[in-house]
Formats: C-alpha cells, structure tokens, sequence
C-alpha cells in the first residue's frame, strides 16, 4: 500500500475488492476514534440516565411463518393419541373437589381411585371455550402484556435454589439477591414479566416467603406478576396482594387478568392437590393458569418425541378442561417442556436437538388448540460458557421459530434450572434484544431501496460518506450493549474483557442505577400492612 493511498480514506476503499483488505482497512481507519468514543462513554456512564443502550420497552411481534416439522397428518396422529390417553388411561387427579367437579360434567370418575377418564369430545369441546389471546394488566397499565397471536414476551428465570456471579461465585439463594435480580427485571426492557422468584430466598422461612416475595416483587418492578399455586394461602394471599397493589376492589379486579400461574403436572399422568387447588382459585377470579407437564424423554415421559408429546398434550389438556368447567371462558395457556435426559446420568438436558424439535412441535399444537403458548429458554451448562450460550441460543431459536407467546425463564437459567447467574442474565438479554429486532418488519419503500443512493455513488464509489448513509447511520443497525466490535489491538488496550467480565460490570451498573417504579403511596400502605397481619397469623401452613 503507498503512502498516498494510506492516507486516502475513499481511495482506500476504492482501491481494494476483497474483504479481509476492506475489515483490516476499516478498523484501522476508525481504531482511534473508537478508542475515544469507548473512553467518553466510559465517562458518562454514572451521569447519564441513558446509560444502558437498549431497545425501548415494547412486545416483538412474529412476521415469519412459524417451522411446523410435522405435516397435517403427523400432528393429528400425536393429537389422536392424546385423546386415547385420557379416554382409555385416564389422568390422576389428587384433588376431591375436581374429581367432584369433573364428575358432575359427566366424566368418568369412580369412588375408589383417582383416575379420570374424559370423553375427546368432552375435552375438545372445554378447551375451545378458552380464549385464543390474553390482555394482561400489571398494576403499571403501560406495562400491559398480550400473551397469544404474533406476541412473544419475555421472562425472567423463576425458581432456581442458587445464584451465581463472578464476585460470589455459587451460593444459596438468599433474599438480597432475589431482591438485585428483580431490580434488573425492572431496569431491561427486554423483559416482560417475572415468572415467579428469579431465585429462591431459602434465608425467609417457607412460611411466610411468599408473602415477603411478593411484596418485593410488586414494590421493585412494576410489571406483569407470577404467583405459585401451592395451595390455598399461598393463592389467596397472592390475589389479595395483587389487588391491593393494583388499587382494585374485588370486582373491578376480576374484570381482566392481571396476574398469571403455572402449574406443572407430576409427570406422567398426574396433577397434584396444591397446584391444582390454587388453579382453581385463580381460574374463578378471571386470572391466567399456564398448564405445563413437566415430560422428560426417557425419564417421566416415553423416550420418543412422538409418545412424549401426545402425553404432554394429554396431561395439558385434561387440565385444561377442569379450569374451563371451572370458569367457561377461563384465561388459560398451553404449556410445553419437553426434552430428553441423558441417558448415561439420567440428568436432564437441554437446548438440543430433541428440545428443539419439541418445541417447535408443542407450537403445531398449541395453534391447533387455538390457545397462547409458552415455552422455556433453558440449557444444562453449570457455568456460564460457551456450553451455556448455544443451548440458550438453540432453545430461544426454537421459541422463536416456532412463535412462542410466553417465553419462560429467557434471561439467567443455569444448570438445568438450580442456579441462576447475573451474568448469564445479561449474555441472554443481549440475545433476547437480538431477537426481538430480528422480528422487526423490513422496509421497501423507495428510501428504503435506496436506487437513487446507488445512482450517486456509481461502480467508482463507496457509501460510508454518501448522503443517505449519512442520515440514517445512528439507527441504521442494531447495535449492541454486550457484544464488543472493536479490534484486537482496541479490546485489548481496554483491558481485554471477556463477555462474562463485561457481564458483570453491566449488571452492577445496573444496579447502580436502578430506580424503583413510582407506586401510590396509599396501596404501598396497605400492601405493606396486609403482609403484617399475615404474618401475625402465621402464613401458609408448612411441614418445618
């Protein structure tokens, strides 16, 4: 290269056709004003409420047909066997009043066992009762959710007993980090809803945990909330928490849904009394349960996809059916989980092939139902590598391929579900954004096309300095706030981070910078002196 043409910015780019020329060319050209931007950025990170570039707060919408692997018959031929499994085997359910209930609907329920059996008729004609969308209202109105149609929403991981980062390394959960995890649901727009405890706090005893986390949980975010249904004070007590936070009375509460559950059958062929009890609580008041059978290929499910979910399918809709008897018109979600284990340890694993599959199967089918979908992001990594990034890669590409509404567990799954990591939590919120402007529709108008662009620069120029690059350059692309594009020589004079290093310093940024909604200070009152009472009168019953 001369002198002359070194110094040349568009004869460099003219001179030379091929792109390893061109990429070493460009970032030579720009390394310092890189190094300047990254060093003044660094310097209005702690003044600047803007401080984490991310993408507006705002539900992606699908515009891509979903992959549907089975063909019409296929799909009918796992549907045809669900139906089999609970005309001819039947479901167990651990719970007097549904099987009284189910039984007064005409199903086939016998005195001396737990097992019932449902007519497909019967249960089709339930499940169609359900709506095929969800409109779903936190106590903050702007931060509604839609769960079904072209919607996919975000949540954050939900029940892990650990928390890792790289400063603590793995510990217990414990209610200060429960706390920092919903603070960060909060601050990332990518976020939707919280499924349920981003961490358990094993430090408040399980008595009245629920009613500490709760609180938490409506004071620090202020977006759409899970509760668990494990049984009646549980639900209750999460109901009345919910409204008071929201500043509803009992009527104007049930108007709508603006909370949600999900419960998980005892795989195979079981669902147990608590969560069924708190469904059926939440079902009367008008408020969403998500069925999802918890099937494992070769484990608690049959190790072929096909047999896994048909009983999926069966175990799901057989719940389903009691809800909508319950309450006809009951907001209710069809809810997927299957993969396989590993059959050298029996442990599970995800974010393969199979899971993949699964997933995109379970969306065929959820559509066929005409009901919302949900599905997990989830891998089996113990620690957050590259083992951790594909399997959450491939389980979000499944969601995303196959349009899941509800995305359970997006941000922060560790190891199978035990552990939840901060910086995990942020790596997958950077694929989450990803996502969601992947799904964003692409312009063709005639700015768009850009003829006359193409007309002024020629066969003999370059765009980086032509007009239309120019106006549109700062939005342009997506651009990330994990991800480091700069060179080497760059990356390594900032100190050579790695993703996980820069994980953990935007999440402590985060932190840094959190605010908490604002929330009405006659509600925050009551909230706080209703969990008092509470807790006065003992909280949930438990075994300790």
């Amino acid at each position: 290269m001369t002198a002359k043409r070194s110094m040349n910015w568009a004869g460099t780019l003219a001179g030379f056709n091929h792109e390893a020329s061109y990429r070493h060319t460009l970032m030579s050209a720009t390394a310092e004003s890189t190094s300047r931007r990254r060093r003044r950025s660094a310097r209005q990170t702690t003044d600047r409420p803007d401080w984490l570039e991310q993408l507006p707060w705002q539900q992606p919408q699908y515009i891509d047909a979903p992959i549907e692997p089975l063909d019409d018959d296929g799909l009918e031929r796992i549907h045809d066997a669900a139906m089999r499994i609970v005309e001819e085997i039947g479901i167990d359910f651990l719970h007097d009043e549904a099987r009284d209930i189910l039984k007064l609907a005409g199903c086939d329920v016998r005195t001396d066992s737990v097992t019932v059996r449902m007519d497909r008729a019967f249960v089709m004609e339930q499940v169609a009762k359900a709506p095929p969308s969800i409109s779903l209202q936190p106590r903050n109105p702007e931060r509604t959710v839609i769960f079904g149609g072209p919607y996919a929403a975000f949540g954050q991981v939900a029940s892990p007993p650990n928390v890792s980062d790289l400063d603590g390394g793995r510990r217990i959960g414990n209610r200060e980090d429960y706390q920092n995890l919903l603070k960060l649901a909060q601050i990332f727009n990518c976020i939707h809803f919280t499924g349920g405890y981003p961490v358990e706090p094993v430090d408040i005893h399980p008595s009245i945990r629920h009613l500490d986390c709760l609180f938490d949980l409506l004071t620090l975010t202020d977006k759409l909330v899970h509760a668990y249904s494990l049984g009646t004070e549980r639900m209750e007590d999460a109901i009345a928490m919910v409204r008071i936070a929201s500043g509803l009375d009992d009527e104007t509460f049930e108007e709508a849904p603006r909370m949600f559950t999900n419960i998980n059958s005892s795989s195979p062929l079981k669902h147990d009394w608590p969560m069924l009890d708190g469904a059926m609580r939440l079902a009367r008041h008008n408020q969403l349960v998500i069925v999802t059978p918890f099937t494992l290929s070769g484990a608690m499910a049959p190790i072929t996809l096909a047999g896994a979910l048909a009983q999926q399918t069966a175990e799901c809709l057989a719940a389903l059916a009691l809800l909508q008897v319950i309450r006809p018109g009951a907001p209710v979600a069809y809810g997927s989980f299957t993969s396989n284990v590993d059959m050298k340890t029996g442990a599970p694993a995800f974010g393969t092939p199979e899971y993949v599959r699964a997933t995109q199967i379970s969306g065929q089918l959820a559509r066929r139902y005409h009901l919302p979908w949900r599905a997990s992001n989830a891998n089996a990594a113990n620690y957050p590598d590259a083992q951790a990034t594909w399997e959450s890669a491939a389980s979000l590409w499944a969601c995303s391929s196959a349009r899941a509404n509800i995305i359970y567990h997006a941000a922060g799954w560790m190891e199978g579900g035990l552990c939840t990591s901060f910086e995990k939590f942020v790596i997958d919120c950077e694929m989450l954004q990803q996502l969601a402007y992947y799904h964003r529709p692409v312009g063709v108008s005639d700015e768009d096309l850009a003829v006359k662009a193409i007309q002024e620069v020629g066969p003999t120029g370059h765009f980086l300095g032509s007009e239309h690059t120019q106006a549109r350059y700062k939005t342009a692309f997506y651009s990330p706030f994990l991800s480091d594009w700069s060179n080497f020589e760059n990356w390594e004079d900032n100190g050579a981070l790695t993703t996980l290093q820069r994980a953990n310093r935007i999440y402590k940024e985060a932190l840094q910078n959190y605010e908490p909604p604002p929330m009405d200070t006659a509600a925050r009152e009551e909230l706080k002196m209703f969990v008092e009472r509470r807790k006065r009168e003992g909280g949930a019953p438990t075994d300790y």
